[in-house]
């Protein structure tokens, strides 16, 4: 008896962070080879093979949510790192500005047009040299924004609507017309290379005010700035594992589902007794109101499966985000070959 309860806690140590009412115990891994004398913990592929997987569980235009299971937190760490980080885009990196007389400043004005998501895959294009003033057609896409304000002359004597008295009073990203560099115009179909959004609003103008200027759109990544990032949000958590220790029934099966996320406690009728059960602990946020119920938060423990990520990438529009997905993980097995190759270097050295 007493093997086998040091067994299950060892078992929920390996697989298991636990929650507790005043901390969270198990946060560190510790199957590693030699640390348990009854496990075999050395690495091993067919067994590794053998326990990953992927599931996707939901994917549209914009957002991927997935299940990456059988890995630990470096791997999944990594993964979220090349999303945020080291996958490319396009965006605008020089603004040519002619004539500006709006209120917004040119630098802030180059800024907010260096923040707009632009449409066009990054795989079709180089990065530019450095020290490159000239952009080519392999390198650069450009984009020219021309709006001038005027009164509307059909307007209402008495109105005071700045959208019925004005004409081109705001400049939105609907403005910013591409303009084709060398052959750009025969690889790309007019409408593919825009902005993902045409109505993100750039500036505010009043008659006589205008806004001319040439911008240049360059590939590069999250790590040297924030606007080359194709993610709006890349997270992951663990798969939350909830347990009833004991059965509840009657008010305080109702109660105890009053304590989770909607959907995460069903309540059932059981020859004419309200019984509870964990009906999917997926949902459940983790908020941990149940430990300020007194009575019942001695019958529930509170887990998370180790090794079971739940990840949820939101891409900006530039690329779909299983798209975005493959191409992290080429980028993480380039950044494994080359450690392979210094390692091979160095062993012949």
């Amino acid at each position: 008896m007493l093997k086998m309860a040091a067994a299950q806690a060892v078992e929920e140590m390996r697989s298991r962070v636990v929650l507790g009412e005043f901390g969270v115990r198990n946060v560190h891994t510790t199957d590693f080879p030699g640390n348990y004398s009854s496990y075999d913990d050395a690495w091993d592929q067919d067994r590794f093979e053998k326990n990953f997987r992927v599931d996707v569980v939901h994917m549209d235009e914009n957002s991927l949510e997935f299940d990456m299971v059988g890995i630990d937190a470096a791997i999944a760490n990594a993964f979220r790192r090349i999303l945020l980080a080291e996958v490319p885009t396009m965006a605008v990196e020089k603004v040519f500005v002619y004539n500006n007389t709006s209120i917004v400043q040119d630098e802030i004005l180059a800024h907010r047009l260096g923040l707009i998501p632009i449409h066009a895959d990054p795989r079709l294009f180089e990065y530019r040299n450095q020290g490159d003033e000239e952009g080519t057609e392999i390198d650069t896409l450009q984009f020219r924004l021309q709006v001038r304000c005027t009164r509307n002359p059909q307007a209402a004597k008495d109105s005071s609507d700045p959208n019925e008295l004005y004409v081109n009073h705001k400049v939105y990203t609907r403005h910013m017309t591409w303009v084709p560099l060398g052959n750009q115009a025969d690889l790309f179909p007019e409408g593919t290379i825009r902005p993902v959004h045409d109505d993100i609003l750039i500036a505010q103008l009043r008659p006589g005010q205008e806004i001319d200027l040439l911008m240049h759109c360059v590939k590069g990544i999250g790590k040297d700035h924030a606007k080359f990032s194709p993610v709006a949000t890349a997270s992951y958590r663990l798969l939350p594992d909830i347990t009833l220790l004991k059965p509840v029934e009657g008010e305080a099966a109702e109660e105890l589902s009053r304590c989770f996320s909607p959907g995460v406690v069903e309540v059932q009728e059981i020859q004419g007794k309200k019984v509870a059960r964990i009906a999917n602990p997926r949902l459940d946020t983790f908020s941990r109101e149940i430990f300020r119920n007194e009575k019942l938060k001695k019958v529930v423990q509170l887990a998370r499966v180790r090794d079971h990520y739940i990840f949820s990438v939101e891409s900006t529009g530039v690329l779909p985000p299983d798209v975005l997905v493959s191409e992290a993980i080429k980028i993480l097995m380039g950044k494994c070959r080359r450690f392979l190759d210094e390692l091979e270097a160095v062993q012949m050295d």
